[in-house]
Formats: structure tokens, C-alpha cells, sequence
């Protein structure tokens, strides 16, 4: 069953084309890995505009797709797939295939990389969304697929940016699929007798083939422009000639034989742990979705979230972590070499207490945001292993109505709750553009970050119960005032609920810690450079004398305003550069606010200073008009949130002491 494709060198200027089914990932990864130049590219005699954009890496330029579930497929996007690879005004040639799979479904996405196997373009096969795959108890052996299909098989979680960075390392890798489909006799020959007519193509004789088999007017078009009108019109010929000989033939019966082949593939590189027969599980599981019992269980589900981020994590590991290991060991021990530096400007840039970049770039993030953001990780993949986040979609899909948007919108915006940016990106989940835009909207204002929820439950631990009550509550009352208003404003409709549920199961404890560990691994690994470079940009910018300056200018209205201190200026300008950045800024203060001033301070943070990241994702995923729009309303928002909650608090004695 095995022949290979014959093998193809890189060329310059490598043009690759990201393909995939549909809700894969696939927008999501180009996103990620491409530059912002992104453009858009019309498709000869279509309607359909694909993107493209260079490489971060500057490898070449990368197509974005639509999803496609055949190359059989007549559907206007999925003919684009199979246009971009048959056409040259792409900037040059394709020439190479990233294949994007989902590690749900490997055998639909095994079918699609079969299929484009076929047109022997050097190929890598991406797995992506494992992170659902191990909460559903599916493991997938890539070396064994890899050793199988002939070609590198890599793996990611998009939202999390992991394997990322691996994914495009693999771009040198590429080459022709080696697994080689088998069809009937009639087919064979009728393909041997093709590959006579068009030997020496960049496309493989057998793709050529298989589309004009399915009378592809874009391979037409391929063959009349490289071998002319006469090889042309003798396929058409073969292909008349053999729907005479066997006129029950369709394009279906190839579409079978590849999801065949792709089953037997699936079947023996992937493990699926048997679903739970479990009646108290099953049962449980349908109490999730029980308005009467459902509640009652999200409410004692997010209690035991707060308990254990909050008082575990953000306070007893916070502290041990600090009191132990910063501040009783590493402090002194940098502190014992950097006095010895002959510069007093280097010395403060490293050391200085309110802005060096050991204190407040490094210490603080690994000791304040790195233990509760692992605990907010393992309670997260809880959630997800054990099948309830999907059940909270169903439950809540009646009260997201009332927001325009149906069950799945819990999804960026718990994503919201580990990273906005990247829960930016997953509103591309969500089927309408006024869902999209209402999402985007909510998490842009209300949705604090997991590193700037570790920090605030850092700060108001150490405060009376009321000021937590205070400050979330007042977050979530807006989510569902900010998403009513939205959606009454906005036209369009909402789209019905369609979601696939996992059978309810027990956590298994070891996989969800490895994935909890790997993506805090992950995120400080990409976090940590940030801090540091926020804490050296705001020292040589406070060396300048610019806090100076905006102290002098916008603090008195930040005082008068909304009642907080003026050097309230820095920790906005941190927390533009990185919300949990701001937040360690906050709390290195705390000292000059009152109790009050904290919170309105960790409101207006979380409204009007989301970070830059989510800044430009949102104009690159809402479009300028949008975008501009959605940050007006959210800057006017916060500053008259921050004062109204000031002014009514002191009105009514409220201190929070």
C-alpha cells in the first residue's frame, strides 16, 4: 500500500497554503504565526477573498483557506481550497501544504489530508485543539501517524500559543505524503492513462486526475494552460469514456473510500479511553443542565474556583513562595552582586525597588502571577477533562440570549479569563458577526485576565470580604447590562445552539496537571520578556522624566475625577503594555491608596486598560470602524464607572477597611 510521491526541493520565495476542515483552528494559527501585513487576495472568476500574510519567521508567505470537507466538494470556499493550489497569481506557485486536524476528529481531517496527498505537494500535518482530545480521553501516538503517512506531524493548542513555534520550526520539513489510496481497477487505469498526458506537472498526475474525475472546471483550466487544448480535450475523452463503462460511479463513492482508509488510519494511532457507565456520572452530568440543579452547581463550581485560586494559590503559595524563596534567598543573593556594579544609573535599572527590572520585572511576576495562574490552569483543565464546560454552555444558553449570543459565547469568554487576546481570537467560534462583535465587546470591558485575577485576589485578600463582593460583583452585573445593551442595539440575530457533549467523567489527575503545567511553563516563557522589558521601558521613561510629567498633567484628573492617587498614571501606562504587569505595579503601591482607591483602581484597570495584544487583535479581528468604536465606548465607560463607584461609596461611608 505504500508508494511515494517524488520528492521536491524548496525553492525560494516559499508560498504555503494553511488547509484544514472547518472550525479547526486554522484562522486562529495563521494569526498567530504571520506578521500583521495581512492581505486580501481575490480568486480568479470567484467571489471568495482568502488572506495572506508573511511568516513571522520569514520562511515565505502563508494562504489562510476556507474549511473544506473535500476536494470533491463544488461549495464556492472549498473550490478556493483547490483553486490557491492550482493557481500561480498567488505571488508565484504553492508550494507546500500545512495541514491543519483536529484531535476530536482525526479521522475527518486523516480523510482531507489523504485527498490532498494526491496533488504530491511537499505536506505537514498539524494536530491541533490536543488540549480537548486529552479531556476527552483521546491520545494520539503522531510519531507512529508521522512513520504512517510519511510527513512531519506536529502538534498544537492555538489559544494557548503552544506548539506554535515548533509548527513553523517544522516548515523546512515538509515533504510529499508517502501513504498512497488505493481505488478500484477501473480507476486506477483510467489514472495511469491520465498520468501519461500531464507527466512532469507541478501537480501530481493522480490529483489532476481525481479532479477530473469530479469534472473540476479549475483543473480544466490547469491542464489548457500547461499542457494546451488538445491534452485537454483527450482527458475529457478518457473521463466520457469511462463514465460510459460505468455509469454508477460518483463522487461520493470516492469520499467513502477515503473516510475508510482514514478510520483504519485513526484506528491505529489514536487510544480512546471507553466512555463511563457511570449512572451517578450521567446523572450529575444531567443535573449541570438542569436550570433548578444547574445553578446550585455553577455557583458551588465558581466558590470552589475563588477558595482555591484565590485562597490557596493567590495566599498561602504567594506568600510561602515570596516570604521562602524571593525575598529570603534570590533578593539578597542579586543584591550581593549588583552593589558591586561601579554604574548607579545600571544598579537602579536593575535593583531599584519601585521600578528595576529584578524587583518588579521578575521577582514579582514569578512570585505573584506564576502560582496562581498554575492553579487557575489545573481548575481550568478540571473543568475541561471532566466534561462540565460544555454542560455550562447548555445552561447558560437561555441567559446568553438575553445577550445575543447562544451557549457557546461562555466559551471566549471563559477563554477571556486566560488570556483576552487570545479569547479575541476564539470568537471566531461563534457563527454571526453580531455575536462576534458583542463578544468581543464584553471581553474587552468586563473580563479580567487570569495573570490580572491572581494579582487582584493577591491585593484584595489582604482587604474585608465586601471589597472582592464589591469588585466582582460589579464585573459581572456588567457583563449582562453591557451585553443587553449590545444586543439591542446591534442588528442581526442570534444563531440556535449546536455543541457536541462529551460523556461526564472523572478527572484523570496526572493529565490534567501535565497540561496545567506545560501551558504556565508556556505562558511565562512568553509572559516573563514582557515584564522585563515593561519594567526597563517605564524606568527609562521615569528617568526621562515622563511620569513626571504625566503625573503632572492627567493625575490631577485622575485625583479629582475618580479620587485616586496621581502616580495611578504608572500603573495604567504598565497595564497598557500588560494588564498583570499593571497590576504588579498596583500592588508594589498599594501602600499610598486606601482600601477604596484599590478598588476602584482594579475596576478601571480591568475596563479601560486591556493590553496592547488585545488592542490590535481586536482592530485586526472587528475591522477599524468596529474596533475604534468598541475602545471609545469602553474608555468613556471606565472613566464613569471609576467615578461613579468613587463618589457613591464616599457618599454612602463605604471604605472597605
Amino acid at each position: 500500500m505504500a508508494a511515494t510521491h517524488p520528492q521536491t526541493s524548496e525553492p525560494s520565495g516559499y508560498n504555503y497554503a494553511l488547509i484544514g476542515n472547518m472550525n479547526v483552528g486554522k484562522t486562529l494559527v495563521f494569526s498567530s504565526i504571520t506578521t500583521k501585513k495581512i492581505k486580501s487576495v481575490n480568486l480568479p472568476g470567484s467571489t471568495v477573498t482568502i488572506s495572506s500574510a508573511p511568516l513571522r519567521s520569514e520562511k515565505g508567505i502563508l494562504y489562510d483557506t476556507p474549511g473544506n470537507v473535500s476536494i470533491f466538494s463544488e461549495n464556492e470556499d472549498e473550490r478556493a481550497s483547490r483553486e490557491v493550489l492550482l493557481s500561480e497569481t498567488f505571488g508565484g506557485e504553492i508550494n507546500g501544504i500545512i495541514l491543519m486536524a483536529d484531535a476530536k476528529n482525526l479521522a475527518r481531517s486523516l480523510a482531507l489530508a489523504l485527498q490532498y496527498g494526491e496533488f504530491g505537494l511537499p505536506m505537514l500535518v498539524n494536530i491541533n485543539m490536543m488540549d480537548e482530545a486529552v479531556s476527552r480521553g483521546i491520545e494520539i501516538d503522531t510519531a507512529k501517524l508521522a512513520k504512517l503517512l510519511g510527513v512531519e506531524v506536529t502538534t498544537t493548542i492555538a489559544p494557548e500559543g503552544m506548539g506554535l513555534r515548533e509548527l513553523v520550526g517544522s516548515f523546512d520539513e515538509l515533504r510529499p505524503l508517502s501513504f498512497h489510496v488505493s481505488y478500484t481497477p477501473a480507476i486506477e487505469t483510467l489514472l495511469a492513462d491520465i498520468a501519461r498526458e500531464v507527466e512532469g506537472g507541478r501537480i501530481s498526475p493522480r490529483g489532476v486526475g481525481l479532479l477530473l474525475l469530479n469534472h473540476d472546471r479549475d483543473v480544466r483550466r490547469y491542464v489548457r494552460d500547461h499542457f494546451g487544448r488538445d491534452t485537454l480535450d483527450r482527458l475529457v475523452g478518457l473521463i466520457d469514456a469511462f463514465y460510459r463503462e460505468n455509469p454508477t460511479h460518483s463522487r461520493n463513492i470516492l469520499t467513502e473510500h477515503y473516510i475508510t482508509v482514514a478510520r483504519r488510519i485513526a484506528d491505529e494511532v489514536q487510544t480512546t479511553e471507553p466512555v463511563s457507565r457511570n449512572s451517578k456520572l450521567a446523572t450529575f452530568g444531567d443535573m449541570c443542565t438542569s436550570f433548578s440543579t444547574g445553578i446550585p452547581i455553577a455557583v458551588l463550581v465558581l466558590a470552589a474556583m475563588y477558595y482555591f485560586i484565590g485562597a490557596f494559590g493567590a495566599t498561602y503559595l504567594v506568600d510561602s513562595i515570596n516570604s521562602k524563596i524571593f525575598e529570603g534567598i534570590l533578593l539578597p543573593a542579586v543584591s550581593h552582586f549588583t552593589d558591586r556594579l561601579s554604574s548607579q544609573f545600571l544598579r537602579d535599572m536593575l535593583m531599584d525597588p519601585d521600578f528595576g527590572i529584578l524587583p518588579t520585572g521578575v521577582f514579582l511576576a514569578m512570585g505573584l502571577v506564576l502560582p496562581v495562574i498554575f492553579c487557575f490552569y489545573i481548575t481550568f483543565g478540571i473543568l475541561e477533562d471532566s466534561g462540565y464546560l460544555p454542560r455550562i454552555s447548555i445552561l447558560l444558553d437561555k441567559v446568553f440570549h438575553k445577550l445575543g449570543l447562544n451557549g457557546k459565547g461562555v466559551i471566549p469568554l471563559v477563554m477571556g479569563f486566560s488570556c483576552v487576546t487570545m479569547a479575541l481570537l476564539t470568537t471566531r467560534v461563534l457563527n454571526t458577526e453580531k455575536e462576534k462583535i458583542i463578544a468581543s465587546f464584553l471581553l474587552y470591558l468586563c473580563l479580567p485576565c487570569a495573570p490580572l485575577i491572581a494579582v487582584m485576589l493577591i491585593i484584595l485578600e489582604k482587604m474585608p470580604v465586601s471589597a472582592s463582593v464589591a469588585v466582582f460583583g460589579i464585573l459581572a452585573s456588567q457583563v449582562l447590562v453591557a451585553g443587553y445593551l449590545a444586543n439591542r442595539f446591534l442588528p442581526g440575530n442570534r444563531s440556535p445552539l449546536f455543541l457536541e457533549i462529551p460523556p461526564m467523567r472523572l478527572p484523570k489527575p496526572w493529565a490534567v496537571l501535565k497540561m496545567a503545567l506545560a501551558k504556565t511553563w508556556f505562558f511565562m516563557l512568553e509572559a516573563l520578556p514582557v515584564f522585563i522589558l515593561a519594567s526597563a521601558g517605564v524606568f527609562l521613561f521615569e528617568r526621562a522624566g515622563g511620569l513626571h510629567l504625566l503625573e503632572h498633567t492627567l493625575g490631577p484628573m485622575i485625583h479629582h475625577v475618580m479620587g485616586l492617587p496621581e502616580k495611578s498614571v504608572q500603573v495604567f501606562i504598565k497595564t497598557m503594555i500588560r494588564r498583570e504587569s499593571g497590576a504588579t505595579e498596583l500592588e508594589h503601591l498599594r501602600q499610598i491608596y486606601t482600601n477604596l482607591q484599590l478598588v476602584v483602581n482594579l475596576l478601571v484597570m480591568t475596563f479601560v486598560a486591556p493590553c496592547i495584544n488585545s488592542f490590535i487583535v481586536l482592530f485586526k479581528e472587528r475591522g477599524l470602524k468596529v474596533g475604534l468604536a468598541i475602545n471609545i465606548a469602553v474608555f468613556v465607560y471606565a472613566i464613569l464607572m471609576g467615578s461613579i463607584v468613587n463618589h457613591l461609596c464616599l457618599s454612602f461611608g463605604v471604605t472597605f477597611s
